[in-house]
């Protein structure tokens, strides 16, 4: 199972990822547990300095903006 985390403060651009992020693991068909994380003392953890970020398994894959389903399909494969 796929951790995908999506850190914001739920702004539009976060909305935006966790909503690519979705359709990409659903048309990947991959079993998956997504997380918003709000909590800006978290973003530290991760490393992140720019939101939205998209987290995957512990790593940060996107940081500071909203990518298309397509190419977040190509980062969760």
């Amino acid at each position: 199972m796929k951790a995908i985390k999506v850190l914001g403060t739920g702004c539009a651009k976060c909305h935006k990822l966790a909503d690519n992020a979705t359709q990409a693991a659903q048309k990947l068909g991959l079993e998956y547990e997504l997380e918003k994380v709000t909590d800006v003392m978290r973003f530290a953890d991760f490393g992140v300095m720019l939101t939205p970020a998209l987290v995957v398994d512990g790593k940060v894959v996107v940081q500071g903006r909203a990518p298309s389903v397509d190419e977040l399909e190509r980062l969760l494969a």
